[in-house]
């Protein structure tokens, strides 16, 4: 069968694209992007060729560039063009060559997507990813360390993106290209051993190769085995996920003894994190929290990992919305759905004047240790209330206090050391308050939301 029959064969069975949609091909010059064209052109597809060029590489850009000018000519499809300043925009934006390549030219394409989209044109993006780049980044993932996920390579659609030329090898595609008598330019920099994928392609791969032959056939049936796999593993984690994880608010709560008692845990865990942007290499940390006093707890960059007695829970740490609050020494102020809790402390002396204010909780620093815990309600909490000797359930304690079911709906407490030292706004616990021997108080006052 030839490669142009497989590749019509390919984009069918992977339902990439249909008939009549527009293409635009994201061609570089280089062998693979000139396969592409000579493909969708022999298939009779509706395509146009999209060129970045990123002056990066003096003359040699502006040939690559004139090259491509002269595919366009010979398919006579419209043509787009895009010069970057990638130097500049790498240094603004703090990225490397690499990176700001990639984001330019991505964007770029979007933007050429959108504006098809506008025209009221079924449109999609092509690039020439082929077999061995998937091989490549199945390996790279591999050795940096991945997930289930980036055992698979490089997926064949992405949103607008389509790679149909994944099912063929660079041995195909170079053999295709001499059958047709086709061109193509070369970027030095794939030579250069500096850059990670070109180490793998140009030294690893090679070097197993002596030993393994069949190394790159090999690979290529573990890709499809790995994403076969995959759909059980996510099958698998999804009613794992419905067992164990309880969604309140923004935060999701996970059972401490079930966790542990889950086959696999750890990577149950790794995979429950990672889409609120916690790493492999924080996974040993939250592992311990398994084990941990309540009150520890683990920062992604958008999210929190807290014990809070016989549980794990998740939650945003920028959020007026979540259901556990945590307040560290050094806090002033946290924000709450009640409204603002102010913290302070100050010195005491016997004879100094008590507040009255039900907004403001005045209570022995030396009893308290950070960091305190600032959390709704919930059913079997006690608290020792002031004035009295003897431990008294909220829920009974809301009785007795005439709360009606909104009144207690609204209800957060404070606690330090898994003891409760202020149900806010109603009464402290006893075992916090001011006494003879105290010398600084700490300030708790609400300011309740509008």
């Amino acid at each position: 069968m030839t490669l142009v029959h497989r590749f019509n064969n390919f984009i069918r069975e992977r339902n990439l694209f249909q008939k009549n949609d527009l293409l635009i091909l994201a061609v570089s010059g280089g062998i693979d992007s000139v396969t592409l064209c000579e493909l969708c052109h022999q298939s009779g597809f509706n395509f146009e060729i999209a060129h970045c060029n990123f002056q990066l590489r003096g003359e040699e850009s502006l040939r690559d560039e004139r090259f491509v000018e002269q595919l366009v000519a010979k398919y006579q499809v419209p043509f787009h063009l895009q010069r970057f300043d990638t130097k500049e925009y790498a240094g603004e934006n703090r990225l490397s060559t690499q990176e700001a390549a990639r984001d330019l030219r991505y964007d770029w394409f979007q933007s050429l997507l959108q504006s098809k989209k506008d025209a009221g044109k079924n449109a999609c993006l092509l690039t020439a990813h082929h077999a061995n780049d998937s091989i490549e980044t199945l390996l790279m993932n591999f050795f940096k360390g991945t997930g289930i996920h980036g055992l698979q390579g490089i997926p064949t659609r992405n949103n607008t993106i389509r790679r149909p030329l994944l099912f063929a090898t660079r041995n195909e595609i170079q053999e295709f290209m001499d059958r047709h008598h086709l061109d193509f330019v070369e970027d030095i920099s794939n030579k250069s051993d500096k850059y990670t994928r070109n180490y793998f392609r140009n030294k690893l791969i090679p070097s197993i190769r002596e030993v393994f032959p069949q190394v790159e056939e090999n690979l290529m049936d573990n890709l499809s085995r790995f994403q076969d796999v995959e759909i059980l593993y996510n099958k698998a984690l999804t009613e794992i996920r419905e067992k164990l994880v309880e969604k309140k608010g923004d935060e999701l709560h996970l059972p401490v003894l079930k966790v542990l008692k889950t086959p696999a845990y750890k990577t149950v865990l790794f995979e429950i994190l990672k889409e609120y942007d916690f790493f492999p290499g924080q996974l040993p940390d939250v592992i311990n929290l398994l084990h941990a006093e309540s009150g520890k707890y683990v920062d992604s960059s958008t999210h929190r990992v807290l014990r809070n007695r016989k549980w794990l829970i998740v939650s945003p740490k920028h959020s007026t919305s979540i259901q556990h609050i945590l307040i560290s020494e050094d806090d002033h102020t946290v924000s709450f759905q009640n409204g603002i809790m102010r913290i302070s402390k100050e010195e005491w002396q016997s004879g100094s004047r008590f507040e009255t204010d039900a907004l403001v909780a005045l209570l022995d620093a030396g009893e308290i240790e950070f960091p305190l815990l600032l959390r709704p309600w919930q059913q079997g909490d006690y608290f020792y209330p002031l004035g009295m000797k003897h431990k008294k359930k909220l829920s009974r304690f809301f009785i007795d206090q005439k709360l009606s079911i909104n009144d207690k709906e609204k209800v957060w407490v404070v606690e330090s050391r898994k003891k409760i030292v202020w149900v806010t706004g109603i009464r402290i616990d006893d075992r916090f308050k001011i006494k003879n021997t105290t010398a600084r108080v700490m300030r708790l006052q609400v300011q309740q939301a509008q």
